[in-house]
């Protein structure tokens, strides 16, 4: 039986305005906005961290699933159809079949990626899923200062046809490492990618207009915007408004941030 109320679902999600464009969503959810915020503090470490990770990102994920994912009709048949003929539901689903490539981006990406991979073999035909493993590392310029990402080792496991590319890697600082993760991927693997969805707990300015110059099809996903180098006159403007919005330290670390991730996931201080 079709019941109006099984299809017809919003793609909307609750998001913050800005001015970064329409592929940028800032998620305005104060329940992320408050786990987000007890990772970030000085006093949280293993093993809570990581399970905190896992919150967060499987709530990022079905931020973006809502909006990313195609969908289609399907008939679903209840264990009630012992009992009546109706016990049939016409309903609108994620369609099981579109594929999907979730990057891990060794090393802050390792427990993302394994969070919405899994999520995702709940959602779709585990046939479609697949996680893909970068090596990336930053360079450092002589002053200490981010210079770029290296990746010094890769298992891609085929081609990208068709498929949504899925990039979680919890802090999105300078762009380096989305630049070289795109490149590889132009580079190296065949195939072009239905769409390109980047998933990060904390974004900052710098990097959204990097990501706007450069790679504008990207969607962004992001629980927090982070610009808190900024003059106080900027922070009581609306996001994406000010040029003069920044975050970063000399260094490439984000203000106020949560400090290395990669380091906190791994407990692994070089």
């Amino acid at each position: 039986m079709r019941d109006i109320g099984h299809t017809g679902h919003t793609r909307e999600f609750p998001e913050k305005a800005h001015g970064y464009g329409p592929n940028v969503h800032l998620l305005d959810d104060a329940v992320s906005f408050s786990l987000l915020a007890k990772l970030c503090e000085a006093r949280t470490g293993q093993p809570h961290f990581n399970r905190l990770i896992v919150r967060l990102y499987e709530r990022l994920l079905d931020a973006a699933a809502v909006r990313i994912l195609p969908r289609v009709e399907r008939t679903v048949v209840t264990r009630m159809v012992s009992q009546t003929s109706r016990a049939r539901a016409e309903m609108e689903v994620v369609d099981p079949s579109q594929r999907v490539i979730v990057v891990d981006v060794i090393r802050g990406g390792i427990v993302p990626g394994a969070v919405c991979f899994d999520r995702l073999n709940d959602l779709l035909d585990p046939a479609a899923v697949r996680q893909d493993h970068l090596l990336c590392s930053r360079v450092s310029a002589p002053d200490g200062s981010v210079a770029g990402t290296e990746i010094s080792g890769a298992k891609v496991g085929g081609d990208i046809e068709d498929a949504i590319l899925l990039l979680p890697d919890p802090m999105a600082a300078t762009g380096s490492t989305l630049d070289s993760v795109l490149e590889h991927y132009e580079s190296e693997v065949e195939g072009t990618p239905r769409l390109i969805a980047a998933l990060h707990l904390i974004v900052t300015p710098e990097y959204l207009r990097r990501v706007s110059r450069l790679h504008p099809h990207v969607h962004v996903f992001a629980m927090r915007l982070d610009r808190g180098l900024s003059d106080v006159e900027t922070l009581g403007e609306l996001p994406g408004r000010v040029a003069i919005e920044r975050a970063l330290t000399d260094t490439g670390y984000i203000v106020p941030g949560g400090g290395g991730f990669g380091e906190l996931l791994n407990n692994s201080w070089v």
